[in-house]
């Protein structure tokens, strides 16, 4: 405790209230001393002569009355007059640290502001953090409005990108309904693109609820034991309609006795997140490899895929909410930019890491949880 005290950087502050404190007991002492010498000399004598005049007296009862009322009550009247000294020492040194406070208070002024703050010498350990305050803030301000925008332009780009499925679907739609007669081998071509077009514009819906449940950061956590091996192996089977498309397979290395403490199903949803972009981001004919290690406090998930390469400007704001990797609205791989962020926040909350490698056609995503 000492030595963070020591540390904290108030040095200055802390030696101009302690000199001060120094100075103001034995300041008051001699202040006392002084009162007393000066009753017991030329201020005694002024003092006999002043009663003398007022009372109409003479010089002997004067002294007289001196003796008894000053003189001997004297220590009470120094120690009064230490007493009403002490207080006005007291006070002053309270209105010079309440200066520290009126600083304080002006430096929150300036950073309701967003006003560089300036304080006292004494005052610069304040000063740098409550700058440093400031500029957190201003960052976390810009960070949100440029997330905010690109909500906005993701909404605009979806609600834009949502007419032309379901344009199509309305207007095959009403051909299947005029055209009775139409020939089988039309209809069920018709009907196939018809049912395409649902599925996409079933995609772009489902980016309009993500966006509306991005935050997890309020989300408890309903822990219990995982099996992680079967969970993995589970959601392979699941995406294989997904990736037989494409020729893509599903690669599992690792043992069937690993088991974690988590939240099953936001775990699974961070797992599906991570598999859904290496499969929409994978060539075609290629496998994506999974492993799974335990260690002696975590577990290490990996997920690597072939494709191109990803750039390093792409790869530190790829966990950013609404970041795409491909930009390109019209592509089935340009979602809302939302799964890996919501993968990030998840693993968080269960106090872990994920991030993000990517070298020579290899991508590899990397997920360590407490074991």
């Amino acid at each position: 405790m000492k030595t963070e005290w020591l540390k904290s950087g108030y040095r200055k502050l802390r030696r101009k209230i302690l000199l001060q404190i120094v100075l103001m007991v034995p300041g008051v002492w001699i202040l006392f001393l002084f009162v007393a010498s000066l009753l017991r000399g030329h201020v005694a004598n002024w003092l006999v002569t002043l009663i003398q005049r007022i009372l109409f007296v003479e010089f002997e009862d004067a002294r007289n009355i001196y003796q008894f009322y000053v003189r001997n009550q004297i220590e009470w009247i120094a120690g009064l007059f230490m007493l009403l000294s002490f207080c006005l020492f007291f006070y002053l040194s309270l209105s010079w640290f309440m200066r520290y406070f009126r600083q304080i208070d002006r430096g929150l002024d300036a950073l309701l502001a967003g006003q560089e703050i300036v304080l006292s010498p004494e005052m610069e350990t304040m000063e740098k953090k409550m700058n440093q305050v400031r500029r957190t803030l201003e960052k976390r301000e810009t960070e949100a409005r440029l997330a905010e925008k690109r909500k906005d332009d993701l909404v605009m780009y979806l609600a834009h990108d949502i007419r032309t499925p379901l344009t199509s679907v309305i207007g095959y739609l009403s051909l299947l309904d005029e055209a009775t007669d139409m020939p089988v081998e039309q209809k069920a071509k018709y009907v196939h693109i018809t049912l395409e077009k649902a599925y996409r514009l079933e995609m772009l819906v489902n980016e309009f609820f993500e966006i509306t449940r991005c935050n997890l950061q309020q989300s408890a956590l309903e822990r219990e034991s995982i099996d992680l091996s079967y969970m993995l192996m589970q959601m392979a089977d699941e995406f294989y309609p997904i990736l037989s498309e494409r020729g893509n397979t599903v690669e599992l290395r690792m043992t069937e006795d690993i088991r974690i403490h988590g939240d099953p199903q936001k775990l699974a949803r961070v797992f599906q997140n991570i598999l859904k972009n290496a499969a929409a981001y994978s060539l075609e004919h290629t496998a994506i490899l999974i492993r799974a290690e335990e260690h002696t406090e975590y577990v290490r998930i990996s997920f690597e895929n072939t494709g191109k390469t990803i750039p390093r400007q792409k790869l530190d704001v790829i966990f950013e909410k609404f970041c795409r990797l491909d930009d390109s609205r019209g592509t089935k791989a340009g979602g809302a930019g939302l799964g890996l962020a919501i993968a990030k926040e998840i693993v968080l909350l269960h106090e872990g890491r994920i991030w993000a490698e990517s070298e020579d056609g290899k991508t590899v995503f990397t997920v360590e949880l407490p074991s």
